[in-house]
């Protein structure tokens, strides 16, 4: 039997068993659900063990509980992959736009909704299956490379125990490869690979000027005013051309190579259909840019929200004595997020006029961003696994998102290789969530590939 008769042969078997999964509402976020978050992870330790992994751990944390896995390869001497996922899901609300109860999933011909269904149970669940087929296939008891899988449990939250588990269980980490499967690919149509995610840091920005609100009839245009002077600081951070301004913001940022750029450019991207999508009227950014390249392989600065003086009915004609805002920044390979907020911290100090005393506080040390190694021959090997499976080329993509995969590939000083086939019409951490059951099989098909192609590397 080969890996594709296999997969379609335990088609059902393993929809029934990621239902199953999905029932159990994970949800890191919710206090009241971290006894089902427990369970979960139990529930992946116990189908790990049912598909043949001899070790298998639940591991605690300062928080939710992650899922370790390892099944040594026939071959001592075969490379060593850890798989990377997670298990926790986002909060089903707004619950009243579910057209179906989130945790009792339901099957519509090919298609399962349920939370978690695309991010990241099945894309998870899916790598147990590719696992038996490959063994099906070949007749051993063993994978070609050994394999190991982390799962943790606080994705959904930010990840705040993930560098520390990291670091804790490093003797246990060691691998080769580390394989990513929590990203989307560009269609069911156009298959891709994602090769890059960008990191985020993000802060406050508080001016302050007065020791009240003054009457502007009496004190505007003789004392500073924060909200203008907020103004200007926020206008300062582009530039006419859409670069963002911070002095040596730029300074580590890596261009991306003709390879990629000439695969972008393959994808079938409708940019009038996307501002449509969108609700804007116009694309903007930084110039000499596409879309795809602002919203992927370039840094952004974005104001989220500001704040100053009267904001209710009527008019108020005061001079505020404080402004505020906050302000994000994406950041792409190989910008450090504490560099970045050092710089920020200088442009807004300075930006400040005389009389007006600012103030950052930045949430956290930032995520950093991530990139694979086109040239490495893991990537390479990914690839052609997903163009055996789905039969025709595939294309890179990247995210415009953030997740802990730099903290895993720092960590364990191992490449990345995202293998992925959640879509961006899974509605992931949005009401109705389903994912795409054909493309979970071809996921799994893809894994199995890979695991042969790997070791035949060695």
């Amino acid at each position: 039997m080969d890996v594709r008769t296999y997969i379609e042969d335990h088609r059902d078997e393993f929809v029934a068993e990621l239902k199953e999964w999905l029932a159990i509402p994970s949800v890191s976020a919710d206090p009241e659900r971290h006894p089902d978050v427990r369970r979960s992870a139990e529930w992946l330790a116990g189908r790990l063990s049912a598909a043949g992994f001899p070790a298998v751990e639940v591991w605690e944390t300062g928080g939710m509980p992650a899922v370790f896995a390892e099944w040594p390869a026939r071959d001592p001497q075969a490379p060593t992959v850890l798989v990377y996922g997670h298990h926790d899901v986002q909060p089903a609300d707004p619950v009243e736009e579910w057209e179906t109860d989130p945790f009792d999933p339901v099957e519509r011909g090919d298609r399962l909704v349920g939370r978690g269904a695309s991010d990241d149970k099945g894309q998870v669940l899916f790598h147990l299956l590719g696992v038996r087929a490959g063994l099906a296939a070949s007749g051993a008891d063993a994978p070609p490379v050994t394999l190991k899988l982390l799962v943790e449990g606080e994705e959904e939250s930010g990840s705040p125990n993930f560098a520390e588990l990291l670091k804790n269980r490093r003797d246990r980490l060691d691998c080769d490869v580390a394989v990513i499967s929590d990203t989307t690919m560009w269609s069911a149509d156009t298959p891709s690979m994602c090769v890059g995610m960008r990191g985020l840091t993000d802060c406050r920005i508080d001016l302050y000027a007065l020791d009240r609100d003054l009457h502007s009839g009496s004190f505007g245009g003789a004392v500073p005013n924060p909200a203008a002077a907020m103004a200007r600081l926020l206008a300062g951070l582009h530039a006419d051309d859409g670069r963002i301004a911070v002095p040596g913001f730029y300074d580590d940022v890596l261009e991306i190579g003709e390879e990629e750029r000439a695969l972008l450019a393959r994808l079938p991207f409708d940019e009038a259909e996307w501002l449509r999508a969108a609700g804007a009227a116009a694309a903007a950014g930084e110039a000499g840019r596409s879309t795809l390249e602002r919203i992927w392989v370039r840094p952004t600065a974005e104001v989220n929200g500001m704040w100053s003086g009267h904001t209710g009915a009527g008019s108020k004609t005061i001079v505020p004595k404080s402004a505020h805002a906050k302000v994000s920044f994406r950041l792409v390979p190989d910008q450090d997020p504490l560099r970045i907020q050092e710089a920020v911290r200088a442009y807004v100090h300075s930006a400040a006029p005389e009389g007006v005393r600012a103030e950052v506080e930045f949430a956290g040390p930032g995520v950093r961003p991530c990139a694979s190694d086109l040239s490495s021959p893991a990537v390479r090997a990914a690839r052609d696994a997903m163009r055996r499976a789905f039969g025709t080329d595939v294309l890179y993509t990247r995210e415009g998102g953030s997740g802990p995969e730099a903290d895993l590939a720092e960590a364990l000083g191992a490449p990345l290789v995202f293998v992925a086939v959640g879509l961006d019409d899974d509605r992931i951490h949005a009401p109705n969530e389903k994912v795409e059951v054909p493309l979970l099989l071809k996921g799994a098909e893809s894994i199995a590939y890979l695991w042969e192609s790997l070791a035949e590397q060695a």
